[in-house]
């Protein structure tokens, strides 16, 4: 192209990234924030050489239908893409990139940090000292469980359950997993982790489960009413993944009968609407989306777009493409 592209971002990004983004692009931004409509989406589709949506977007069929004809790259700021249709954008000729790698280490930090605030109970303690009503230490107050010695389950071995288990080796938790596919011996060996062709097995036996696989037709609502039941009673649930992978509404109910011992939520099924009954439950940890949410991470984030975006321009094949045959 002779002329700058015409980038039309979604959302308003770190500063630093929007500067660079003006300085190569016809950079059209979101500066106040604003989430889009989906006709504004359409619109949007209709008038841009590349699109840079977020997981706040719902690009689904309809609003891919309205792609214009300068429309070639949907140069996606996030790693999970199940907001966008993979099979109608391939279908329209759209190539679709994402960011993986950056935000790894963020996601397994904040993952570790639900696994430890859910069995000690800190948010609860939180609430009750911020609330007025603490009185003071006492032997028997607010006691949890420690985590050391316990059997953490990891649905998913990618990098982040990966980046997961290693910080969780360091607490002292026994590392155990279910993957599509085994992970390679070395990487077994190093982080000590045990391996479980049969989810509905290792769920069973675990202290604390994490939630780590995409969201995809095939892993919605993968812990069921029917799963969650397999649980033990002292376990807790980590997610920091997606909403989706959840039975929300039958999580709810397991808490509140008293079925699992506890969650931590990072993400929610209907973002950002919260399912009410969690809203009312002591024994969950809610968090409002935050494992990416680093200024460092989000500035690799728009980063790795600038180059996915700039290589298409360029001519060469975006470096992170993601094909709907590996979601």
């Amino acid at each position: 192209m002779a002329q700058k592209p015409k980038v039309i971002v979604t959302r308003k990004l770190p500063d630093a990234v929007e500067t660079r983004m003006m300085e190569l692009f016809d950079a059209q931004l979101n500066l106040d924030d604003q989430p889009f409509s989906q006709d504004e989406l359409g619109i949007a589709f209709e008038t841009a050489d590349v699109m840079v949506p977020t997981v706040s977007d719902n690009v689904d069929a309809e609003v891919i239908g309205h792609a214009g004809p300068n429309l070639k790259l949907i140069a996606n700021f996030g790693v999970g893409v199940n907001h966008i249709d993979l099979d109608a954008a391939s279908d329209k000729g759209l190539i679709v990139t994402n960011t993986p790698d950056v935000l790894t280490e963020d996601t397994a930090d904040l993952t570790m940090a639900l696994i430890l605030m859910g069995p000690r109970r800190m948010s609860e303690g939180e609430r009750m000292l911020r609330g007025g009503g603490w009185p003071g230490w006492a032997p028997t107050q607010h006691l949890g469980h420690r985590i050391n010695g316990k059997r953490l389950g990891i649905i998913g071995m990618g990098r982040i359950g990966t980046a997961l288990a290693r910080r969780a080796r360091g607490f002292g938790l026994a590392v155990h997993y279910h993957n599509r596919h085994r992970v390679g011996d070395e990487l077994e060996a190093e982080l000590e982790a045990t391996y479980w062709e049969n989810l509905d097995q290792m769920i069973g036996h675990m202290d604390i489960l994490s939630v780590h696989c995409p969201l995809t037709p095939e892993t919605h609502h993968l812990l069921s009413a029917e799963r969650l039941a397999r649980l033990p009673p002292h376990c807790f649930i980590v997610n920091a993944s997606r909403g989706g992978i959840i039975d929300e509404g039958a999580l709810a109910d397991a808490l509140n009968q008293g079925a699992i011992a506890g969650a931590g939520l990072d993400v929610f099924e209907n973002e950002p609407a919260i399912h009410p009954a969690l809203l009312e439950l002591e024994n969950v940890v809610l968090l409002p989306h935050l494992g990416s949410a680093t200024l460092e991470g989000r500035i690799d984030m728009g980063e790795k777009v600038i180059v996915n975006v700039k290589a298409f321009i360029d001519g060469h094949k975006p470096p992170d493409r993601v094909l709907s045959s590996l979601i």
